[in-house]
C-alpha cells in the first residue's frame, strides 16, 4: 500500500471537481458573451436536460424570435463550450413559462410612472367618461369624427393645447411627441398601412 501526499490527493480532487462541474454552470458564465447584452437581459437559462438547453424568456415575442435563431445560437454555444462540456447541446427551447418564477439577476425592474407618459393629464381627466359613439356611425371615419366632437365638447374647460389635425384638446405630451393627439397618430398609422396594400 502506497501512501500519497496531501498535495497529490488535493490535486486529484481538484481535477475531478473540474470534470464534475455541471455544464450548466459553465454555460451561465458565458451566456451574456454568446447571446449579447440585449438578449441576455430578456432571457434566463434554466437547465440542461438530455443535451437540450431550456431558456425562460420575458415575452412570447422573444421566445419566437430566439427560436428562429436557435441553430445559430447552438453553434456559438457549442463552439464556446467545446472543451468544457462532454457532449454538445443538440437544441434550445425557449418559453415564457418560468420567467416570473426565476429571480432576476441584479437587474431591477424598470417602472414608468404615469406622469412620464405623454398622455398624462394629471387629476384633470378623472371626471371624464368615455365618449359614446352614436349608433348612426356607418364607418370608421364618421365614428372618429363623432368621437372627436364629443371629446372637444367634454374637455373645453381643460385649457389643453388643440390637436392641429382634429382640433380636440389633447395632452401636451402627445402633441409634443407626435405633433398630433394619439388618436390622430393612430389613424395616420392605420391609413398608411391601408395605402400600402
Amino acid at each position: 500500500m502506497s501512501l500519497k501526499s496531501v498535495n497529490d490527493i488535493l490535486g486529484i480532487l481538484q481535477v475531478e471537481a473540474q470534470w464534475q462541474e455541471q455544464p450548466f454552470s459553465r454555460l451561465l458564465k458565458c451566456w451574456q458573451e454568446v447571446v449579447g447584452v440585449k438578449v441576455a437581459a430578456q432571457t434566463r437559462p434554466l437547465s440542461i436536460q438530455r443535451d437540450v438547453l431550456w431558456v425562460a424568456t420575458s415575452s412570447a415575442a422573444w421566445a419566437q424570435n430566439l427560436t428562429f435563431q436557435r441553430k445559430n445560437l447552438l453553434l456559438k454555444l457549442n463552439k464556446k463550450l467545446n472543451h468544457e462540456i462532454s457532449t454538445p447541446l443538440i437544441d434550445i427551447r425557449f418559453s415564457t413559462a418560468q420567467w416570473k418564477q426565476t429571480p432576476l439577476p441584479d437587474n431591477p425592474q424598470q417602472t414608468l410612472s404615469p406622469q412620464a407618459h405623454p398622455s398624462y393629464l394629471g387629476d384633470v381627466g378623472v371626471g371624464i367618461s368615455k365618449p359614446e359613439l352614436k349608433a348612426s356611425a356607418k364607418n370608421a371615419q364618421t365614428a372618429f369624427e363623432q368621437w372627436a366632437r364629443n371629446r372637444q365638447e367634454r374637455s373645453h374647460n381643460l385649457n389643453l393645447p388643440l390637436c392641429p389635425q382634429c382640433q380636440c384638446p389633447s395632452p401636451p405630451g402627445e402633441v409634443q411627441r407626435w405633433g398630433v393627439c394619439s388618436p390622430c397618430a393612430a389613424k395616420f398609422v392605420i391609413d398608411q398601412a391601408g395605402n400600402k396594400e
